[in-house]
């Protein structure tokens, strides 16, 4: 009688392939940064509250029929914002916000395949580590978490206000933040190569540049906060607020921390002063940069990174005073992440260096 084995599938049998690995995870990485523009022009348009539904796993066929439309259209006529802003809309005018949010929604179907596919086959060929796939793993969950806070926050404007919570705003911006700034530092982790060695950096200059960092993350939140009070449509002036250097009404608000959160003079003059700030500290860092790192190459994203953190304050400064327009204001939340992206390469060249060749 013929007996037959049956031979095992290869699973993690080969050796790790950390540049294909790296290069996969930046194409992720700009694959989130298109996320978060289309969030931000879905936003500026307001356009997020189109799809009153959320199906995460049927929702990404738009609808074919008239009829699909008008019952979607139907539904839209129940939220707040269609009777108390939108109420004169036609059909017309109610397709041309809903293909925002919906390639927006759809956007975020392309990343999660897009993610999970080469995921299982870099896994299956062994070129991820176990413990690079635990990160992975819990990318992807983060990416998951995203999406319901996204429905939670769109969920903030369909019961009593046309509008969505700027707590709600702000913590899908805050997660959309740590997800994207986690998946960027592995992909530079994994595109290290035999140049590199553990740098002998000062502990004072690297715990600078991790001041920066959480400095710059917490400005981005900041700005969460202006976007989901549009707060960016009042005092259209800079420095000057209402005519004056520090406006009156700051803390008209008892108790004294929720001017902080829900009053638009605190809120946008604290993202301003904290815009102010960000570029002293970065100046700093490049300052002490110039005198602690030799290697030229290694210098580079310090260069990088003032450069645009300047160029994103006067992005800002633009925005302000023209009174919002999208494609400034999309320009300036790009340039926010672009300069997390700076403030992270820099990071990393505080842990590893070029070796230097005697």
């Amino acid at each position: 009688m013929t007996t037959f084995t049956a031979n095992p599938i290869p699973i993690l049998v080969g050796k790790p392939n950390p540049f294909v690995v790296g290069y996969w995870l930046l194409i992720m990485c700009a694959m989130v940064l298109v996320m978060v523009i289309l969030g931000g022009v879905t936003r500026l348009t307001h356009s997020g509250l189109s799809i009153v539904i959320w199906e995460p796993i049927t929702g990404w066929l738009p609808p074919l029929t008239i009829d699909e439309w008008q019952d979607l259209f139907l539904l839209y006529k129940e939220t707040p914002e269609f009777k108390k802003i939108n109420y004169g809309m036609s059909l017309d005018d109610f397709k041309s916000i809903f293909w925002l949010e919906y390639f927006h929604r759809l956007w975020g179907r392309i990343i999660g395949l897009a993610f999970l596919l080469p995921f299982f086959y870099f896994l299956l060929r062994g070129w991820i580590s176990r413990s690079l796939a635990s990160k992975l793993i819990f990318i992807f969950m983060l990416g998951m978490a995203q999406g319901v806070l996204g429905w939670f926050m769109v969920q903030s404007g369909l019961s009593d206000r046309p509008d969505v919570s700027q707590y709600r705003l702000t913590a899908h911006l805050a997660v959309a933040i740590i997800l994207y700034a986690y998946l960027f530092w592995i992909a530079l982790g994994q595109l290290h190569d035999q140049t590199m060695e553990k740098s002998t950096i000062s502990q004072n200059f690297r715990r600078l540049a991790v001041a920066n960092f959480l400095w710059l993350f917490f400005t981005m939140l900041a700005g969460g906060l202006v976007a989901g009070l549009d707060a960016g449509f009042t005092y259209n002036t800079f420095p000057l607020m209402d005519g004056k250097l520090i406006p009156d009404g700051l803390f008209e608000n008892s108790p004294v921390y929720i001017n902080f959160f829900e009053n638009i003079i605190t809120v946008q003059f604290a993202h301003r002063l904290m815009a102010i700030v960000s570029v002293i500290l970065v100046a700093s860092l490049w300052w002490q940069a110039r005198k602690e790192i030799a290697s030229i190459l290694d210098l580079w994203p310090f260069h990088v990174l003032i450069t645009i953190v300047i160029l994103q304050f006067f992005l800002g400064v633009a925005t302000l005073l023209l009174v919002v327009p999208i494609h400034l204001a999309a320009g300036h939340q790009l340039g926010a992440f672009l300069s997390l992206t700076a403030c992270l390469w820099a990071l990393d060249k505080l842990v590893y260096r070029r070796k230097i060749v005697k």
